[in-house]
């Protein structure tokens, strides 16, 4: 029997007595929802032992803390699970661009008419109906950091997004996130104006940025011109730029440009960097780590699934992500990657962190998600045990205090 529990049905679960405080009939509550949970990790605190969240009408969260210590309103709906954790914040994958069929109908991840084109707006190609979306959001992730995927130099812009809601609108959270670009064998190709070498490859990246630095220094007005246009927010460090490299001198090559032009950068990928952990560490760049349970060939055929491990003895900002894949569905599950990242030796709140709370600051949304704290959005998932253990299942999503899912999955 699944953990969570609506609030008609919980006599027997919670006695006769304590429902009646908190399925009471008065009408006008204040909160929309609260969640009970065995334990609820808040991640930004401590581990709270029959704990409970309260979110009110407007979605956001309310009241965290003890359930004897948390004054829930008459007629409150109450969940109730073995486990409560934030919403899940995948910190890089293209859902919602790339689709659930996997045919060219449903993949718009990556543009090859050219191999740079920060212009290409991911609000522009977002499905937020696509059914990959409520797949991912029905094992609780509820915040996605998706867009054009890695393949190009430069391919696109990134965006970040609720995965509940039919509209555009009803979702965005922030339509610029990053600008994604690759450095490295998936950005070289032939003919067309691509590069056919990594330094070619690297050549054309610097002369992009050099041009959006003339542009800058003459105090260029926007105009039609919409590639420079981005290359001037990139050096004015209004929108980092996320670099997929995977290999060690892919890796260093993105250090060096970010140390030549001073932009915002964002590693991502990295199946090397446990060889360069001293060179990342001094640049001070975050890292997105690959998928743990990445394919381990071509480009990560050095990756290690102690990887999150390394990183986080190093004292480098990392988050785990769901991340890209060439083949179909392009996706994997958060809490899979996770829990691998567990099992090879990160510690369980470091391993909470890398998939909420880490993301969240690294893409500038930890005031909204990311935790489960007062003011922020009243997103949640419910376990039926140990979010990092095989066996168990989400029993319950959350979205701004909408219940979105209340299968065992």
């Amino acid at each position: 029997m699944s953990r969570l529990v609506r609030c008609a049905g919980s006599l027997s679960r919670l006695g006769g007595m304590v429902l009646f405080a908190l399925c009471g009939v008065t009408p006008g509550a204040a909160g929309q929802v609260a969640i009970r949970g065995d334990v609820v990790h808040t991640v930004s605190g401590d581990p709270i032992t029959n704990g409970v969240v309260l979110i009110g009408s407007d979605g956001r969260i309310e009241a965290v803390g003890p359930f004897a210590s948390v004054s829930l309103p008459a007629g409150i709906r109450v969940l109730q699970a073995a486990v409560v954790t934030p919403g899940l914040v995948d910190a890089h994958t293209v859902v919602g661009l790339s689709g659930i069929l996997g045919g060219t109908q449903d993949q718009e991840q990556l543009e090859r008419s050219a191999p740079i084109q920060p212009q290409l707006r991911a609000m522009d190609a977002y499905n937020p109906r696509e059914p990959l979306v409520e797949w991912v959001r029905n094992l609780g992730t509820t915040t996605i950091h998706t867009g054009h995927g890695p393949g190009a130099l430069v391919s696109g812009q990134t965006m970040l997004v609720k995965t509940a809601g039919e509209t555009l609108d009803a979702v965005l959270m922030d339509s610029i996130t990053t600008y994604a670009a690759t450095v490295g064998a998936e950005a070289v190709g032939s003919g067309g104006g691509w590069p056919g070498t990594r330094a070619r490859a690297v050549v054309m990246l610097r002369s992009f940025l050099l041009r959006a630095r003339e542009s800058l220094d003459r105090g260029d007005a926007d105009g039609a011109d919409l590639a420079l246009l981005e290359g001037r927010r990139i050096l004015r460090g209004e929108v980092p730029l996320m670099i997929t490299a995977h290999r060690v001198p892919d890796i260093l090559t993105a250090l060096r440009l970010q140390e030549e032009f001073g932009f915002r950068l964002i590693l991502d990928g990295a199946a090397e960097v446990g060889q360069v952990l001293e060179e990342v560490r001094a640049s001070g760049v975050p890292v997105i780590v690959h998928p743990t349970m990445a394919r381990h060939q071509g480009p990560l055929e050095q990756a290690s699934f102690e990887t999150p491990r390394l990183l986080h003895e190093a004292g480098i900002p990392f988050a785990i992500p769901s991340g890209f894949e060439p083949y179909f569905p392009k996706t994997r599950v958060l809490l899979m990657e996770a829990a691998m990242a567990a099992g090879y030796g990160l510690p369980f709140q470091r391993t909470l962190r890398a998939i909420t709370l880490d993301p969240a600051e690294m893409l500038g949304v930890a005031e909204r998600v990311g935790s489960l704290e007062v003011g922020k959005d009243g997103d949640v998932v419910l376990f039926d045990g140990d979010p990092f253990e095989y066996i168990t299942r989400v029993c319950g999503v959350v979205i701004q205090g909408e219940i979105v899912s209340e299968t065992c999955r």
